[in-house]
């Protein structure tokens, strides 16, 4: 049978496009039904406060940096998206007099205008949203040189051989509209994938490149980070693939309830947990990754009911 078209965006794919009764199955699911999803390699972690729900994002870096050596080095890549961690981070860092020079760190995106990376004057970079909120924080003594930041900005190539040359320890990301982490977005329907997405495995040979970002990922960057303006987004992106989060020893995902919506959080949680990988939801094929962590601000998952305002 055919699958349908998307409701949202007719020439791509997305959540949309799946069959019926998985959507359904998730709109269903109450708030402690989540953590009856856990399984073996799929943990579900709820958080009561907005205060340690940052903090325990924030102590993933901490934790990551600390298990850097010399002679094994280690780190973490983080999202822009949350970024309520990242001062946490500075601050425990100087707080603690906790020297990080050895440790690591890769941003997971940045954006793509007229064929190259967004210079960091850009008002939506992510490079420079990551040194003003965190790293220009941090005590010059104890900070890692900028050698050991890897963002996705010029050679891709270069930043996907770092994941072999240094461990990342966690892998953390949001999770968007369209149910991506990074700009792991649905592909077009066009081409070879004219009737069919791409199976779990052709997505999981994607490696940093740069992507055409899905309608949904434009409108809600615009919401979250232009006031709405979709004319300053650009709609390329320059993102971390499956070949490196397969690389992570862990991926944990920070669902506040602000970047994606409790239908949203509720879909990515069972198909992970059910194993139901399909790349209209990008999300869903970390059912195949042996540690993932699923961390919820429980007043931010919500009901999936109508509600007229």
């Amino acid at each position: 049978m055919a699958r349908p078209v998307s409701k949202v965006a007719p020439g791509w794919w997305d959540y949309t496009t799946l069959e019926p009764e998985i959507p359904q199955d998730a709109a269903g699911l109450k708030e402690n039904d989540l953590l009856e999803l856990a399984r073996p390699g799929f943990k579900v972690v709820f958080y009561e406060t907005l205060e340690e729900f940052y903090l325990a994002e924030a102590l993933e870096y901490v934790e990551a940096w600390k298990q850097s050596t010399e002679d094994n080095p280690a780190g973490i890549c983080g999202p822009v998206g949350p970024t309520e961690q990242l001062p946490l981070v500075a601050r425990i860092v100087n707080a603690l007099g906790l020297d990080v020079r050895g440790a690591h760190f890769w941003g997971m995106d940045e954006w793509v205008e007229d064929g190259g990376p967004v210079p960091t004057t850009h008002p939506l970079s992510f490079a420079r949203t990551d040194m003003e909120l965190c790293f220009s924080r941090i005590d010059p003594k104890l900070r890692m040189s900028d050698s050991h930041l890897h963002f996705p900005t010029g050679d891709l190539a270069a930043y996907s051989k770092s994941y072999d040359e240094v461990r990342c320890l966690v892998m953390q990301g949001g999770q968007g509209d369209v149910k991506h982490w990074a700009f792991n977005d649905p592909l077009p329907r066009k081409g070879p994938y004219e009737h069919s997405p791409p199976s779990p495995e052709q997505y999981r040979r994607l490696k940093t490149r740069v992507v055409e970002l899905h309608p949904m990922t434009v409108i809600q960057n615009a919401r979250t980070s232009g006031g709405g303006n979709v004319m300053v987004v650009p709609v390329q992106a320059a993102t971390v693939g499956p070949v490196e989060t397969w690389k992570a020893e862990r991926v944990s995902i920070w669902h506040a309830g602000t970047h994606d919506n409790p239908f949203g959080m509720r879909l990515t949680t069972l198909m992970i947990s059910k194993g139901i990988a399909d790349s209209a939801v990008p999300m869903s094929l970390l059912a195949d990754h042996p540690n993932v962590l699923f961390n919820f601000y429980r007043p931010g998952i919500g009901t999936v009911e109508a509600e007229m305002h």
